[in-house]
């Protein structure tokens, strides 16, 4: 499934834009979400979110399987992709935008930056403009981002009786380090 969506990502960015562009992946970024709530904190992390960034147009798009997010307690786990994302469902959350500042890559250094586009979370997306770090060290790019996701904004249901458990607002934070993508040509 990982292979399935580099390649789709890959595709997409190929055919769009041919030799003139710049392009840049991640296989393995790195997604963590934090609920702050008045009795348990609720923390869980993956390293199997896939980006692809063209450096060229600023276009950048991110997937993170809802399953791979593994938290402390297994328990905690099964609520989160059974009751409240539906993961069976709504399988992947994605970013699709594009970076609203140019960037020198020739220049090492840290660059804030955001990106606008669509946050596509348990089936509803929303336009969002997210702000994150942008560090240029010679060939390397890394992306770091925090944000925060209301779970209104995407109809994830909290039930009454968890109301407590878990807050209303997850704080998500994204870092990423794109090599330069090879074709095999």
């Amino acid at each position: 499934m990982k292979k399935i969506i580099i390649a789709s990502f890959l595709c997409f960015f190929l055919l769009a834009f041919q030799e003139q562009s710049k392009i840049y992946i991640n296989n393995s970024v790195k997604i963590t979400l934090f609920s702050e709530a008045p009795l348990e904190n609720i923390e869980a992390t993956s390293v199997k979110g896939i980006s692809v960034f063209n450096a060229t147009t600023g276009e950048i798009q991110f997937t993170i399987p809802i399953k791979s997010l593994k938290f402390r307690k297994s328990l905690m786990e099964e609520h989160f992709n059974e009751n409240y994302m539906e993961s069976d469902t709504y399988p992947n959350a994605k970013f699709k935008g594009k970076i609203n500042q140019k960037i020198d890559l020739q220049k090492n250094g840290e660059f804030a930056v955001t990106a606008t586009g669509e946050l596509d979370v348990h089936g509803v997306k929303k336009s969002r403009t997210i702000t994150g770090t942008l560090t240029i060290d010679q060939r390397s790019i890394n992306l770091n981002a925090k944000f925060n996701v209301l779970c209104a904004d995407h109809r994830i249901k909290i039930p009454q009786l968890v109301f407590q458990k878990i807050a209303e607002s997850i704080q998500i934070t994204v870092s990423g380090n794109y090599i330069p993508y090879k074709s095999s040509k």
